[in-house]
């Protein structure tokens, strides 16, 4: 009887050996996504084209910026064709999911809810959302925008801040949904609200080029990181733009790119 155990205990092990061989084999064969890439040749990145000067278009309507700079030098060492696919910003994780575009490069902030769902590089960039208000507004703490109404880029991480932040969420009179933050601000020099939430990175660059009289809130509702965003199973690919970053930071890429924006190097990459 013993004898008879001691076989079929070597044939139950023998068999999970097999299964777990054939399951890694069948996982590794899934995630071919470099290898699909090269074959498409081209790099289909998704992004907000209203969001200098990370991804934005200029004068003669052409997107550039921070990201754009860094992801088409990333696409010509991986030997491919660059394409910059703008998107509706509330749907981006749609467009990812079903194959529209191949990954959010674009000022995503990294949550632990996106994390869960989507293979993110490490953090490229640090960030706040901050609130930026008129210079003659007489609001300068985030308690003086009690009872006044906020402008915030719907499916924004601004939104997730303010949300996140109840007290201040409460103390609102009224929160107001526009597309990009560029709309917001238009609306916020206008009259129309009194303050909008955005990224600091935006709000100080769009604030400088634009020459308004708007001032940043010191006091940020959140602190945050900025990551490159695939889809869950391309882990290769995303493996692969994570090394490319880190070669182009060490040798002086993306710093160059950095002090071309920002006039330092303000990259977090491999740091």
């Amino acid at each position: 009887m013993k004898k008879i155990m001691n076989v079929v205990l070597a044939l139950v092990v023998a068999f999970s050996v097999i299964v777990v061989a054939g399951c890694k084999k069948t996982a590794d064969k899934e995630d071919n996504s470099l290898a699909q890439l090269k074959e498409r040749g081209v790099f289909v990145l998704g992004l907000d084209d209203s969001f200098p000067p990370l991804g934005f278009r200029n004068e003669d309507n052409e997107i550039v910026g921070y990201d754009i700079d860094l992801a088409k030098e990333v696409v010509a060492r991986l030997g491919v064709e660059f394409k910059a696919q703008p998107i509706d910003w509330s749907a981006k994780e749609m467009e990812l999911s079903t194959g529209k575009i191949d990954c959010i490069w674009n000022g995503f902030t990294m949550t632990p809810e996106r994390e869960a769902v989507l293979a993110f590089t490490k953090p490229y960039l640090n960030n706040d959302q901050v609130l930026v208000v008129r210079e003659d507004s007489g609001i300068n703490t985030l308690a003086d925008m009690k009872g006044k109404t906020v402008g915030i880029q719907s499916g924004s991480s601004a939104q997730v801040a303010v949300e996140g932040d109840e007290e201040f969420a409460a103390s609102l009179a009224s929160k107001v949904m526009f597309k990009d933050n560029i709309t917001a601000l238009n609306d916020l020099d206008i009259g129309g609200v009194d303050g909008v939430v955005m990224d600091s990175v935006v709000a100080n660059y769009s604030i400088a080029q634009s020459k308004k009289a708007f001032k940043v809130i010191s006091d940020p509702l959140a602190q945050e990181a900025y990551g490159v965003a695939f889809r869950k199973g391309d882990v290769q690919l995303r493996d692969e733009v994570q090394k490319i970053l880190i070669d182009m930071q060490n040798d002086g890429t993306v710093t160059a790119i950095s002090e071309k924006w920002f006039g330092r190097d303000i990259s977090v990459i491999g740091k």
